[in-house]
Protein backbone atom coordinates (compact mmCIF):
# COMPACT_ATOMS: atom_id res chain seq x y z
CA UNK A 1 0.00 0.00 0.00
CA UNK A 2 1.63 3.10 -1.09
CA UNK A 3 1.77 5.91 2.12
CA UNK A 4 1.20 9.75 2.13
CA UNK A 5 3.10 11.03 4.78
CA UNK A 6 1.97 14.37 6.47
CA UNK A 7 2.82 16.25 9.37
CA UNK A 8 -0.89 18.18 9.12
CA UNK A 9 -4.14 16.49 10.10
CA UNK A 10 -4.55 12.78 10.57
CA UNK A 11 -7.40 11.00 11.83
CA UNK A 12 -7.98 7.76 13.42
CA UNK A 13 -11.42 6.46 15.04
CA UNK A 14 -10.67 8.10 18.24
CA UNK A 15 -8.11 10.71 17.92
CA UNK A 16 -7.03 14.06 15.66
CA UNK A 17 -4.06 14.98 15.51
CA UNK A 18 -2.66 18.01 14.02
CA UNK A 19 1.25 18.82 14.19
CA UNK A 20 1.98 15.91 15.95
CA UNK A 21 -0.45 17.57 18.86
CA UNK A 22 -3.98 16.44 20.16
CA UNK A 23 -6.13 18.48 18.30
CA UNK A 24 -9.13 18.07 20.61
CA UNK A 25 -6.68 18.93 24.16
CA UNK A 26 -3.89 20.85 22.71
CA UNK A 27 -5.22 22.81 20.42
CA UNK A 28 -8.96 23.74 20.62
CA UNK A 29 -9.44 26.62 22.96
CA UNK A 30 -5.62 26.92 23.74
CA UNK A 31 -3.89 28.02 20.24
CA UNK A 32 -5.56 31.30 18.56
CA UNK A 33 -6.46 31.11 15.27
CA UNK A 34 -3.61 33.39 13.80
CA UNK A 35 -0.74 31.25 15.75
CA UNK A 36 -2.15 28.03 14.15
CA UNK A 37 -1.88 29.45 10.64
CA UNK A 38 1.66 30.77 11.38
CA UNK A 39 2.04 26.85 12.46
CA UNK A 40 0.01 25.46 9.89
CA UNK A 41 2.87 27.25 7.25
CA UNK A 42 5.71 26.43 8.95
CA UNK A 43 4.89 23.23 10.95
CA UNK A 44 6.77 25.52 13.93
CA UNK A 45 4.99 27.33 16.72
CA UNK A 46 6.12 30.69 16.85
CA UNK A 47 6.94 32.77 19.77
CA UNK A 48 4.60 34.98 21.32
CA UNK A 49 6.45 38.34 19.37
CA UNK A 50 6.15 36.41 16.08
CA UNK A 51 2.43 35.71 16.80
CA UNK A 52 1.55 39.41 17.54
CA UNK A 53 3.43 40.40 14.52
CA UNK A 54 1.82 38.18 12.53
CA UNK A 55 -1.51 38.96 13.73
CA UNK A 56 -1.05 42.58 13.26
CA UNK A 57 -0.34 41.77 9.96
CA UNK A 58 -3.77 39.75 9.31
CA UNK A 59 -5.70 42.64 10.88
CA UNK A 60 -4.24 45.35 8.54
CA UNK A 61 -4.89 43.67 5.30
CA UNK A 62 -8.23 42.61 6.79
CA UNK A 63 -11.02 45.56 5.01
CA UNK A 64 -9.84 48.67 3.61
CA UNK A 65 -13.41 49.77 2.50
CA UNK A 66 -15.06 49.46 -0.50
CA UNK A 67 -12.32 48.06 -2.63
CA UNK A 68 -12.52 45.91 -5.77
CA UNK A 69 -12.44 42.85 -4.02
CA UNK A 70 -15.38 44.11 -1.30
CA UNK A 71 -17.54 45.38 -4.01
CA UNK A 72 -16.72 42.03 -6.44
CA UNK A 73 -17.62 39.95 -3.06
CA UNK A 74 -21.09 41.97 -2.78
CA UNK A 75 -22.01 42.09 -6.45
CA UNK A 76 -21.54 38.50 -6.79
CA UNK A 77 -23.37 37.48 -3.45
CA UNK A 78 -26.55 39.68 -5.59
CA UNK A 79 -26.17 37.47 -7.82
CA UNK A 80 -25.94 34.42 -6.27
CA UNK A 81 -27.27 34.75 -2.51
CA UNK A 82 -27.22 30.68 -2.27
CA UNK A 83 -22.94 30.80 -2.88
CA UNK A 84 -21.49 32.32 -0.56
CA UNK A 85 -18.64 30.45 -1.07
CA UNK A 86 -18.83 32.11 -4.66
CA UNK A 87 -19.14 35.49 -2.92
CA UNK A 88 -16.40 35.08 -0.96
CA UNK A 89 -14.21 33.17 -3.68
CA UNK A 90 -14.71 36.07 -6.16
CA UNK A 91 -13.56 38.57 -3.86
CA UNK A 92 -10.23 36.51 -3.18
CA UNK A 93 -9.97 36.33 -6.99
CA UNK A 94 -9.45 40.12 -7.21
CA UNK A 95 -6.42 40.16 -4.80
CA UNK A 96 -3.65 40.84 -7.45
CA UNK A 97 -0.81 43.16 -8.16
CA UNK A 98 -2.71 46.39 -7.45
CA UNK A 99 -4.88 45.19 -3.85
CA UNK A 100 -3.45 42.89 -1.98
CA UNK A 101 -1.12 41.11 -4.20
CA UNK A 102 1.79 44.14 -3.16
CA UNK A 103 2.46 42.02 -0.19
CA UNK A 104 3.85 39.55 -1.90
CA UNK A 105 5.43 41.50 -4.58
CA UNK A 106 7.51 43.72 -1.79
CA UNK A 107 8.42 40.82 0.51
CA UNK A 108 9.57 38.90 -3.07
CA UNK A 109 11.40 42.19 -4.04
CA UNK A 110 13.08 43.41 -0.94
CA UNK A 111 14.20 39.53 -0.25
CA UNK A 112 15.64 39.73 -3.86
CA UNK A 113 17.75 42.81 -2.92
CA UNK A 114 18.94 41.50 0.25
CA UNK A 115 20.17 37.87 -1.58
CA UNK A 116 22.48 39.40 -3.51
CA UNK A 117 24.06 41.81 -1.28
CA UNK A 118 25.57 41.75 2.08
CA UNK A 119 23.71 43.00 5.08
CA UNK A 120 24.58 46.29 6.08
CA UNK A 121 25.48 47.59 9.69
CA UNK A 122 24.52 50.85 10.27
CA UNK A 123 21.55 52.94 9.24
CA UNK A 124 24.09 54.87 7.01
CA UNK A 125 24.35 51.41 4.90
CA UNK A 126 21.01 50.58 4.91
CA UNK A 127 20.14 54.05 3.48
CA UNK A 128 22.99 53.29 0.64
CA UNK A 129 21.63 49.94 -0.06
CA UNK A 130 18.20 51.76 -0.70
CA UNK A 131 19.42 54.42 -2.22
CA UNK A 132 21.31 52.07 -5.03
CA UNK A 133 17.66 49.99 -4.98
CA UNK A 134 15.64 52.53 -5.79
CA UNK A 135 17.97 54.04 -8.44
CA UNK A 136 17.90 51.05 -9.99
CA UNK A 137 14.10 50.21 -10.38
CA UNK A 138 13.90 53.88 -11.52
CA UNK A 139 16.41 53.13 -14.14
CA UNK A 140 14.57 50.23 -15.51
CA UNK A 141 11.84 52.52 -15.41
CA UNK A 142 9.59 50.09 -12.86
CA UNK A 143 7.99 50.84 -9.40
CA UNK A 144 9.39 49.58 -6.03
CA UNK A 145 6.50 47.25 -4.75
CA UNK A 146 5.02 48.94 -1.75
CA UNK A 147 5.84 52.50 -2.51
CA UNK A 148 2.67 55.26 -2.84
CA UNK A 149 -1.04 55.18 -2.33
CA UNK A 150 -3.89 56.33 -4.17
CA UNK A 151 -5.60 57.48 -0.73
CA UNK A 152 -2.76 57.81 2.07
CA UNK A 153 -0.79 60.43 0.40
CA UNK A 154 0.44 61.84 3.25
CA UNK A 155 1.43 58.34 5.27
CA UNK A 156 -0.28 55.15 5.56
CA UNK A 157 -1.23 54.49 9.76
CA UNK A 158 -0.95 50.94 9.55
CA UNK A 159 3.03 51.18 8.68
CA UNK A 160 4.28 53.12 11.30
CA UNK A 161 2.25 51.17 13.46
CA UNK A 162 3.71 47.81 12.22
CA UNK A 163 7.35 49.03 12.45
CA UNK A 164 6.70 49.98 16.03
CA UNK A 165 5.47 46.35 16.98
CA UNK A 166 7.72 44.48 15.05
CA UNK A 167 10.46 46.54 16.92
CA UNK A 168 8.99 45.99 20.62
CA UNK A 169 8.55 42.02 19.38
CA UNK A 170 12.47 42.02 18.51
CA UNK A 171 11.32 40.69 14.91
CA UNK A 172 12.33 44.24 12.79
CA UNK A 173 14.62 42.20 10.28
CA UNK A 174 16.62 43.37 7.34
CA UNK A 175 13.49 43.29 5.12
CA UNK A 176 11.58 45.55 7.61
CA UNK A 177 15.52 47.58 7.40
CA UNK A 178 15.58 47.88 3.94
CA UNK A 179 11.85 48.87 3.62
CA UNK A 180 12.24 51.94 6.08
CA UNK A 181 15.35 52.58 4.24
CA UNK A 182 13.59 53.09 0.86
CA UNK A 183 11.18 55.29 2.89
CA UNK A 184 13.86 57.46 4.01
CA UNK A 185 15.76 58.31 0.97
CA UNK A 186 13.36 57.63 -2.19
CA UNK A 187 12.76 61.04 -2.65
CA UNK A 188 16.69 62.00 -3.79
CA UNK A 189 16.08 59.73 -6.46
CA UNK A 190 12.23 60.54 -7.24
CA UNK A 191 12.14 64.32 -6.67
CA UNK A 192 8.95 63.86 -3.87
CA UNK A 193 7.48 61.72 -1.44
CA UNK A 194 5.37 58.82 -1.17
CA UNK A 195 4.19 57.34 1.59
CA UNK A 196 5.06 53.61 2.61
CA UNK A 197 2.17 51.67 2.11
CA UNK A 198 0.28 49.28 4.12
CA UNK A 199 0.43 46.06 1.91
CA UNK A 200 4.02 46.47 1.49
CA UNK A 201 5.13 46.60 5.38
CA UNK A 202 2.93 43.93 5.96
CA UNK A 203 5.25 41.91 3.04
CA UNK A 204 8.01 42.82 4.30
CA UNK A 205 7.26 41.85 8.22
CA UNK A 206 6.33 38.03 6.67
CA UNK A 207 9.45 37.93 5.04
CA UNK A 208 11.38 38.69 8.50
CA UNK A 209 9.07 36.40 9.95
CA UNK A 210 10.62 33.53 7.65
CA UNK A 211 7.50 32.49 6.11
CA UNK A 212 7.72 31.28 2.59
CA UNK A 213 8.45 33.74 -0.10
CA UNK A 214 5.57 31.47 -2.33
CA UNK A 215 2.98 32.08 0.33
CA UNK A 216 2.78 35.85 1.20
CA UNK A 217 -0.09 36.81 -1.40
CA UNK A 218 -1.93 33.47 0.85
CA UNK A 219 -1.64 35.40 4.01
CA UNK A 220 -3.03 38.76 2.63
CA UNK A 221 -5.94 36.43 1.34
CA UNK A 222 -6.65 34.70 4.49
CA UNK A 223 -6.97 38.36 6.16
CA UNK A 224 -9.01 39.60 3.27
CA UNK A 225 -11.33 36.19 3.73
CA UNK A 226 -12.43 37.50 7.08
CA UNK A 227 -12.50 41.10 5.87
CA UNK A 228 -15.23 40.05 2.87
CA UNK A 229 -17.12 37.85 5.43
CA UNK A 230 -17.56 41.08 7.23
CA UNK A 231 -18.90 42.98 4.23
CA UNK A 232 -21.09 39.83 3.47
CA UNK A 233 -22.59 40.61 7.07
CA UNK A 234 -23.39 44.00 6.07
CA UNK A 235 -24.51 43.44 3.40
CA UNK A 236 -27.21 41.12 4.61
CA UNK A 237 -28.05 44.02 7.41
CA UNK A 238 -27.64 46.88 4.80
CA UNK A 239 -28.04 45.73 1.16
CA UNK A 240 -25.63 48.06 -1.34
CA UNK A 241 -24.91 45.89 -3.90
CA UNK A 242 -27.86 46.17 -5.97
CA UNK A 243 -27.68 50.03 -5.85
CA UNK A 244 -24.41 49.59 -6.74
CA UNK A 245 -25.56 47.74 -9.74
CA UNK A 246 -28.67 50.02 -10.89
CA UNK A 247 -26.12 52.63 -10.47
CA UNK A 248 -24.31 51.57 -13.11
CA UNK A 249 -27.01 49.63 -14.65
CA UNK A 250 -29.31 52.64 -14.99
CA UNK A 251 -26.57 55.48 -16.34
CA UNK A 252 -25.32 53.43 -19.18
CA UNK A 253 -24.73 55.28 -22.50
CA UNK A 254 -24.68 53.61 -26.07
CA UNK A 255 -21.94 54.65 -27.86
CA UNK A 256 -21.04 53.13 -31.16
CA UNK A 257 -18.97 49.86 -31.77
CA UNK A 258 -15.03 50.59 -31.56
CA UNK A 259 -13.09 47.70 -33.19
CA UNK A 260 -10.17 49.85 -33.12
CA UNK A 261 -9.90 50.07 -29.15
CA UNK A 262 -10.08 53.73 -28.54
CA UNK A 263 -6.66 54.07 -31.04
CA UNK A 264 -5.84 57.24 -32.78
CA UNK A 265 -5.34 54.91 -35.78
Amino acid sequence: MPEYPTALGASTPDKITLLGVDLAEDVMGEVGFGELAFWLATQRRPSPGETRVFEAVLAALADHGFTPTAITARLTYLSAPDSVQGALAAGLLGGGSRFLGVTEDAGRFLHEVLRATQLPLDAAGWDALALKTVRAQREAGKFVPGLGHHVHKQGDPRTPRLFQIAREEDCFGPHLELFAAIGRVHPQVLGKTLPLNGAGVCGAALADLGLPMELLRGFALLARTAGLIGQLAEELRHPLANQIFLSVDQNNVSVPPDPAGGTDG
